[in-house]
């Protein structure tokens, strides 16, 4: 304590009794300590002697800064050794303190002291931050993940990007550690784009640099720097007016427009950054309207307001909001809450109580206050009030059109008037979203029936199962088949449409109808997605049988005559027109028989010859068998085509006769039988015999042809299951034909394997071996 001090303690202690003070004295206060900010934690910044009236007990102390995080510990007392009535309060830096001379450069520190029975005082400690002279670098830039600068990927060649400052005082060298960089650094600090630019990509780049900066003394500090190259260049967040100032009255009441403010740019959200907390003030961060949160009485509100894009948070811009609040002598009533939102499921029971509000006016009573509700009719009919309490007036069915027209939120103002002339109202705004309860299960359509022919194609639709469900939002059943797809059960069904489709194949003569049992289950009826109601449907599907139908081909026979290319080429003979019923998908064309040699090959409905090294001419028989349809019902017929080939080079044969004696043999006939008729007893007899007698008048007509004069013979052909394809080719020639001369087919057909000769007839379907 110094002279001054005890001069007046002596003074205070020699006072007559009744003029005795009882007061505490804070010495040395006001004063300014200077401190580095290379202050260790726990340093003592000061000492305050706090002198007491009596011996009673030690002061209180308590410190408070006009700075919410201040670096100080809480007030030491110690006493003084010297006199029992005074104390020392020692103010001391907290441990882990980091003094910032660039953030904060002075703490003004309020002390109050209090000793027993005595009045409490109050002093004040000016405590000063200076820059210290050891090497320190900026917390983003020595921070693990280092410090992040986003530039668009169209910035300028060697424009400076970032700057690294750690202390405002030169001879600083600076030092990159990696070099596998497109990036420079400058003895200055500064980082720059790339002489070149950066390339245009369609994916951020990322550029980390590892920067050591060391001072004239030695001391050195490191820290990163991570450059993000964006790929796309999009219109910078700004605003047009920075700096607004508004003026609103002091009665303004809660959730009222203060002002609005405006930033230009891409996905623009709006956020207030000061204050850190904003207790009057709320801003939407899509429209920018700010709102008062409570009613204002303060004379002036300063905010700062941040617009960035919500994609890119990076990009953003700020503008400061000065609200000045003009007096005003009435005061409105207050409400808690100032404003009422909430969410209630649809079952909630009329009567219910949402809010119970309590206002007071004034004079700081709720006696004559008087409670209205305002809003949009369809919102207002399903609330009323109750005094100071807000009720469910009316069911608040979710599954109502009307519900879902307004969004699902109802929307009301409750208005608070106090009495008095003029009458003082306040206004709080009702924000209620209904949410949905799955109250009802999915009910089956009243017939479930379809029919499909048997020959539907895979992926046919059968029909379309139509459920129906009371709760919204319609057209939100899943449906499902009991049991997996399969031969027992060849259709699926689609899980959003109820369509059933085929999958499988289907067969009249196997089983003629299928009974199915779909599963109906609603979602999204309710907040929880596992509350479901589910019931059965049974769908019933019969089968209508499709009759067979056997190919047609146009024509069934047909004479060809073509000409050998040289041996191994490929020589096309014709392609077969042939139609089976209207499912049939594809044919099937396979060679029966008359292809001995393998000459002939079938591509598709088109048939080939092979050519080889024959110089004779050469007539073939090709029956080809067309099938169609699939499984049991494949049915098909057969085409007769009588091939005349002639060899490509055909050499001249000799001048002499060549005497040619036909063997005497016995007829053999091949009957081959495509029926599934069973006829009576005495049917099958008589048609034994007619065959007999009709087999023996052919081996004499066909006797008789082999002992006429050689000559081209004429191929006839019977109507009964082919029409007549060539009526005969004009005059027949007279004597042998030439060897090189093209022949008249004359019924006979080699067999290749035994050299015996066969006459085809068309109308017994038979082959009779000569």
């Amino acid at each position: 304590m110094g002279m001054h001090g005890r001069l007046i303690f002596l003074l205070l202690s020699f006072c007559a009794p009744g003029t005795f003070v009882r007061a505490t004295a804070l010495l040395d206060l006001p004063r300014v300590v200077t401190l580095s900010e290379d202050t260790v934690p726990g340093t003592r910044v000061a000492e305050v002697t706090i002198s007491c009236s009596n011996t009673s007990g030690s002061p209180n102390v308590t410190l408070d800064s006009t700075e919410h995080d201040h670096p100080f510990n809480p007030i030491a007392i110690s006493a003084d050794s010297t006199a029992a009535t005074m104390f020392q309060a020692e103010v001391t830096l907290r441990a882990g303190a980091e003094l910032d001379a660039r953030q904060v450069n002075q703490y003004t520190l309020t002390l109050r002291a209090t000793c027993p029975e005595e009045d409490e005082v109050e002093g004040w400690l000016f405590v000063r931050v200076t820059v210290g002279q050891v090497l320190r670098c900026d917390t983003p830039f020595t921070s693990a993940g280092g410090d992040v600068v986003q530039v668009p990927a169209d910035v300028a060649p060697r424009t400076p990007l970032y700057a690294v400052l750690p202390q405002p005082f030169g001879g600083l060298m600076f030092r990159l550690r990696n070099h596998n960089t497109p990036l420079m650094l400058t003895r200055r600090g500064l980082i720059l784009a790339p002489d070149n630019g950066f390339e245009h990509s369609k994916d951020t780049q990322t550029f980390r640099l590892e920067i050591e900066v060391r001072d004239r003394h030695g001391h050195n500090c490191s820290g990163t720097v991570r450059v993000e190259v964006l790929p796309l260049r999009r219109p910078r967040v700004s605003f047009p007016k920075p700096h607004q100032s508004v003026t609103v009255t002091e009665g303004i009441g809660p959730w009222e427009v203060v002002t609005q403010v405006h930033a230009s740019g891409e996905n623009v959200r709006y956020t207030i950054l000061a204050p850190v907390v904003p207790a009057l003030f709320a801003i939407d961060e899509v429209t920018g309207e700010i709102r008062s949160t409570r009613r204002l009485e303060v004379p002036h509100a300063y905010l700062l307001i941040q617009a960035y894009n919500a994609l890119h948070p990076t990009d953003h811009a700020t503008a400061t909001v000065n609200v000045t609040v003009k007096g005003t002598d009435r005061w409105a009533p207050r409400c808690v809450p100032a404003i009422f939102v909430s969410q209630v499921p649809e079952t909630v029971s009329p009567g219910s109580t949402l809010v119970t509000l309590r206002c007071t006016d004034s004079t700081g009573t709720d006696e004559c206050l008087r409670y209205d509700l305002e809003g949009p009719p369809a919102s207002r009919s399903h609330f009323c009030m109750e005094g100071p309490q807000l009720k469910v007036n009316s069911t608040l069915d979710y599954d109502l059109e009307a519900m879902a027209t307004m969004g699902f939120q109802l929307t009301a103002t409750i208005v608070v008037t106090a009495g008095g002339q003029p009458p003082r109202s306040t206004r709080v705004p009702v924000l209620v979203t209904v949410s949905p309860v799955n109250e009802f299960r999915p009910a089956c359509p009243n017939s479930a029936t379809f029919t499909v022919p048997e020959t539907a194609a895979f992926g046919s639709i059968v029909g379309r199962v139509a459920g129906t469900d009371r709760d919204y939002p319609p057209g939100s059943l899943e449906y499902s088949l009991e049991g997996e797809s399969g031969p027992a059960q060849p259709f699926s069904i689609d899980r959003r449409s109820g369509e059933i489709r085929v999958v499988g194949p289907l067969d009249f003569q196997q089983q003629k109808s299928y009974r199915l049992v779909v599963r109906l289950a609603d979602t999204h009826n309710d907040l929880d997605p596992a509350k479901q109601h589910s019931c059965l449907c049974d769908v019933s599907v019969h089968l209508k049988a499709v009759p067979d139908q056997v190919p047609v081909c146009i024509p069934e026979v047909q004479q060809l005559r073509i000409t050998a290319g040289s041996p191994g080429s490929r020589q096309p003979v014709t392609s077969l027109v042939c139609h089976g019923s209207p499912d049939t998908a594809t044919l099937t064309y396979t060679i029966a028989g008359g292809n001995e040699d393998g000459r002939f090959r079938l591509e598709g409905n088109s048939v080939v010859y092979l050519p080889n090294n024959q110089v004779e001419p050469r007539t073939f028989v090709l029956l080809v068998e067309v099938w169609g349809g699939s499984g049991a019902r494949r049915r098909s017929t057969v085409v007769a085509l009588v091939v005349h080939v002639t060899p490509w080079s055909t050499p001249v044969p000799p001048s002499t006769t060549t005497q040619h004696t036909t063997l005497q043999k016995e007829p053999l006939v091949v009957t081959r039988t495509e029926t599934v008729w069973h006829p009576p007893a005495w049917f099958v007899a008589v048609l034994t015999i007619s065959g007999t007698l009709l087999l023996a008048t052919l081996g004499c007509t066909a006797w008789s042809l082999l002992c006429r004069s050689r000559g081209s013979g004429r191929l006839f052909l019977g109507k009964s299951s082919w029409d007549v394809v060539e009526q005969g080719r004009g005059k027949e020639e007279q004597g042998r034909p030439h060897a090189g001369s093209p022949r008249q087919f004359d019924g006979r057909a080699p067999n290749a394997r035994t050299g015996r000769d066969y006459l085809f007839n068309s109308v017994t379907g038979t082959r009779r071996w000569i």
